[in-house]
């Protein structure tokens, strides 16, 4: 069943809340312990998070709609994760270092080459200084090689977020495109509101030059709200 699919259960509890336990935090409906679809437990590493999964359960009115339901998600995502599942995602967000957004350039026009320039190379200045991760980047869309003692920096980064906490971060380097927005985003070096400005850039560009439409325009502030999301799940996972 699709996300976009509401599930038949219809709501059959009071209340949602939180109880302290000791692998961490469980998330019951009255008394029954939530579930994921795997049927493990949900219980989650702190309190906080565990609270926002509580409060999305609260608000259900009627049918589940799990696409409403961000932080249940990301919970249910690393409960039912086998734990070679770790070493896919870190693989797959790492080739995102080595084709990262913020290395292909604009060939022209000028204007667009001077903000890329203003606004991306100090983020790529932070990686090669900040994360020792130097990365090269080019004009074009041809793909280039990068150090590989760079995108073995950028795999451990990717390796430091345990399971629940890569769940969020994958969204981030996903809406993103990339792994470098998403790691300075994640370790405070920019908020997700500014994060999210740079991965837009050459989209911003184009409104500009040709202005927008509602439709692009709603699916942006969606995408917007799923980032800024994302990073708030991470935040609450990190204790």
């Amino acid at each position: 069943m699709g996300l976009s699919m509401a599930f038949e259960i219809k709501r059959f509890w009071d209340t949602a809340r939180v109880e302290k336990c000791e692998a961490g935090f469980a998330v019951l409906l009255d008394r029954r312990p939530l579930k994921t679809p795997l049927k493990n437990p949900v219980i989650v590493p702190t309190k906080g998070f565990a609270e926002k999964i509580a409060g999305e359960w609260m608000a259900v009115e009627s049918k589940i709609h799990k696409h409403q339901m961000p932080f249940t998600r990301f919970g249910e995502a690393a409960l039912d994760a086998a734990a070679s599942e770790h070493a896919e995602i870190v693989d797959n967000l790492t080739g995102y270092g080595e084709t990262d957004l913020l290395c292909y350039r604009a060939e022209t026009p000028i204007e667009l080459i001077a903000r890329q320039a203003e606004n991306w190379d100090p983020l790529l200045d932070w990686a090669a200084h900040g994360l020792a991760a130097p990365l090269n980047k080019t004009q074009g869309i041809m793909a280039i090689a990068q150090p590989r003692s760079s995108v073995e920096k950028l795999r451990a980064c990717v390796e430091s977020f345990d399971l629940f906490q890569l769940t969020a971060f994958y969204d981030l380097v996903k809406i993103s495109g990339s792994l470098v927005i998403a790691l300075a985003v994640a370790r405070n070096h920019i908020d997700a509101a500014t994060g999210w400005q740079l991965s837009r850039l050459d989209d911003l560009w184009q409104i500009e030059q040709w202005g927008t439409d509602d439709e692009a325009q709603m699916l942006a502030e969606s995408r917007q709200r799923d980032f800024e999301t994302a990073d708030l799940a991470l935040r609450l996972l990190t204790k």
